[in-house]
């Protein structure tokens, strides 16, 4: 076997391996776990539902305040334990003068825009809860998702609990809805096994919730808070927990200019995260949880994405050597053709959308390689910009 082929067998390994061995892994070692450990039902009564606080970083939110504010009051969960902070800093449009007519919400103003960390780092010194949830004003979360989070809590050795980020699609989508929701869908699953295999990785910024007493102020440039936050906080030596059933709904992008606007910010946020959590990659401290940790979003911000690139390099190289890596290689022309496709019928609302999928992935990968250009230049804004929604 020539050099060559062996870098291509490798590259071949790490893209199989992030994308879907990693998934097949979880569910072997798993099976493995539910032999010896059953999984525990959860079902506080209302007296031993802690206080929770809602805190909710809103800029230029007024096309959302009433049905967030309306979708809050009609959880389950009493009233009297569940508070809301909304912090509007720079906001130049109704949005505080809205939250002002509700008279059981505490609003944080500044005219000054800081960014969004700036912004929750001064919220959650008002926070005077033992727990706090964080949420965006444009999502809607599910009637018991703050119950399911709260009791998730009920465990001690859990300090972060992350909710399910979940796509509203029509029945008939763009490819932006049709490959975001399907992307998350698989995310969902990934984040089940991980939670309950040791830790999940991470949690989704339109839903998650810490302990108060663990929070720690983050970096003020900081791009992914959400993830920052809740990986500090497995450091500790606490568990990131995930409840499917603790949800938050929202729109899919308009479309996948938008869509691709709101990765490239993820990629850079992805890079620099891998960067500030570098004690996180020593597998010899954190164990379990640097194994989790690399192979679920460690490879995709770094390796991956160019070794997804390099195969195609290598695999054209060697096509005139064998037809099996002929064969390869139209497959990879044909996939990358399918993402054209998928481009040229982009907003096209069709029920057949076996193209948007490979273009969706097409598009989340080259989201890395413009992340990390932008993450070396430091032009990616901490002032987040909100993609366009369907």
């Amino acid at each position: 076997m020539s050099v060559l082929q062996i870098i291509f067998w490798i590259l071949l390994g790490i893209i199989f391996y992030t994308y879907l061995g990693y998934g097949i892994v979880l569910y072997i070692l798993l099976s493995i776990k539910r032999m010896f450990k059953k999984k525990k039902t959860l079902d506080l009564s209302e007296n031993e539902l802690p206080e929770v606080t809602l805190l909710i970083a809103a800029y230029n939110e007024e096309d959302y305040v009433q049905k967030k504010v309306e979708n809050t009051l009609q959880l389950n969960y009493p009233a009297e334990k569940l508070h809301q902070i909304w912090v509007t800093d720079g906001s130049n449009d109704c949005t505080p003068e809205l939250l002002a007519k509700y008279k059981d919400i505490e609003v944080l103003h500044k005219p000054e825009r800081s960014g969004k960390i700036a912004a929750m780092n001064r919220a959650v010194k008002h926070v005077k809860t033992p727990i706090v949830i964080f949420s965006d004003a444009n999502t809607l979360l599910g009637k018991e998702s703050i119950k399911k989070i709260a009791e998730m809590f009920s465990n001690p050795k859990t300090g972060c609990v992350s909710g399910e980020k979940r796509i509203f699609n029509a029945e008939e989508e763009a490819a932006s809805a049709a490959g975001e929701g399907l992307y998350w869908k698989y995310e969902s699953t990934l984040k089940r096994w991980d939670a309950e295999l040791y830790s999940a990785v991470g949690a989704a910024g339109e839903l998650f919730a810490i302990r108060t007493e663990l929070f720690n102020e983050v970096e003020p440039d900081t791009l992914l808070d959400d993830f920052i936050i809740s990986l500090r906080v497995a450091m500790q030596g606490y568990k990131i927990d995930y409840d499917p059933e603790a949800y938050a709904i929202e729109t899919a992008s308009a479309n996948v200019k938008e869509e691709l606007k709101r990765k490239i910010r993820i990629a850079a946020g992805g890079i620099q995260s891998v960067v500030r959590l570098y004690p996180l990659l020593n597998i010899f401290k954190y164990g379990l949880l640097s194994f989790q940790y690399i192979s679920h979003r460690v490879l995709r911000w770094t390796i991956t994405p160019l070794a997804l690139l390099l195969l195609l390099v290598v695999n054209i190289i060697l096509a005139s050597s064998s037809t099996f890596f002929l064969i390869v290689l139209g497959l990879q022309i044909l996939f990358y053709l399918s993402a054209l496709i998928g481009w040229k019928l982009e907003n096209k609302k069709l029920k057949v959308k076996i193209f948007f999928i490979p273009y969706y992935f097409f598009i989340m990968n080259y989201a890395v390689f413009m992340g990390f250009g932008r993450y070396i230049k430091k032009s990616q804004s901490v002032n987040w910009e909100r993609a366009k929604r369907a």
